[in-house]
């Protein structure tokens, strides 16, 4: 991983449960048994460190949502997302009494995009932009017209958005700023602009004190997000620009603050090494490979600081 790992005892656990399972493993070639071990390896890392889970039989839906979200916004590819989910199934259908049944990918509370390969450009024009708003107005969805304010102007990641609550909210409102406890506990903090100074206001004025912004108090967080992303894709077709094959995801919308930010920041004459890594601490990124795939819209020397 490409972190280090915090909870290591845990781990330790983890891999030792996935070692004897891994014993009795007849199935495939060497390559691909190697290879779904690693990624499972990865899987026990992430399992320690953000849930400081015990027992592998305990893994369910919420885990394996929780980590293909951490691997899209870590920039793994769409072809190693989905061996990595793989190999994770492969592996639990190995367990003698799991606890919970996994969700397949087109269950799975994310929407996993095709395979592709090398740099591609996600982001949203603003046409695309303001006839998504237009559609969640249309339904009466200022939750979604809030969040994606978030991800479109403050570069949040779409499970960042709806860990907000009343109180965060309170205090971005305060200061002109939003405070983010991210990936690895990992704190920034991103100014937000007028347009989701509104909107946050607006869905204060909804939310009971106490609770979640843009989750209702009985539906699951997972849940939630997966509406937004089926909202995203049932409109999608009808927003994009003319002639355009680019991906409209909610991801995309921190591709184009990224983009957007960059341009900014080297247009008020900072240098183009300082801006990049300028965005990638809003971003939550402190790594240049990572930082780079959000920029994948901009001329490759202009994106590596040449």
């Amino acid at each position: 991983m490409a972190k280090s790992i915090q909870n290591l005892g845990l781990y330790l656990t983890l891999v030792s449960q996935l070692d004897k399972l891994a014993r009795h493993n007849r199935q495939g070639s060497f390559r691909t048994k190697e290879r779904y071990y690693e990624a499972f390896k990865r899987f026990c890392a992430y399992l320690a460190d953000e849930y400081h889970l015990q027992k592998l039989e305990n893994i369910s839906g919420k885990h394996l949502t929780s980590y293909a979200l951490w691997m899209q916004e870590s920039g793994k590819s769409a072809s190693t997302i989905k061996t990595d989910l793989a190999a994770i199934r492969f592996f639990h259908d190995k367990m003698s009494r799991p606890k919970y049944q996994l969700p397949t990918n087109d269950e799975l509370a994310v929407e996993l995009e095709r395979r592709c390969f090398g740099g591609v450009d996600r982001t949203w024009s603003n046409i695309e932009f303001n006839k998504m708003l237009g559609k969640a107005l249309a339904e009466d969805r200022y939750d979604f017209i809030l969040a994606l304010y978030l991800g479109r102007y403050a570069g949040l990641r779409i499970h960042e958005c709806f860990r907000i609550d009343t109180a965060t909210a309170e205090r971005a409102l305060r200061e002109n700023a939003i405070t983010i406890k991210g990936k690895g506990g990992k704190v920034r903090i991103v100014p937000i602009n007028e347009q989701i100074a509104v909107a946050m206001r607006k869905q204060l004025d909804r939310t009971p004190r106490g609770q979640k912004l843009l989750v209702p108090d009985d539906m699951h967080t997972d849940r939630a997000i997966n509406l937004l992303q089926l909202f995203i894709m049932k409109h999608r077709d009808e927003v994009r620009d003319a002639g355009s094959d680019r991906p409209l995801t909610f991801h995309g919308l921190r591709h184009t603050y990224a983009a957007e930010k960059y341009r900014e920041l080297t247009g008020s004459g900072r240098s183009a090494l300082d801006a990049h890594f300028a965005v990638s601490r809003l971003l939550g990124h402190e790594r240049a490979d990572v930082s780079n795939i959000y920029l994948a819209s901009l001329p490759k020397g202009e994106r590596h600081g040449k």
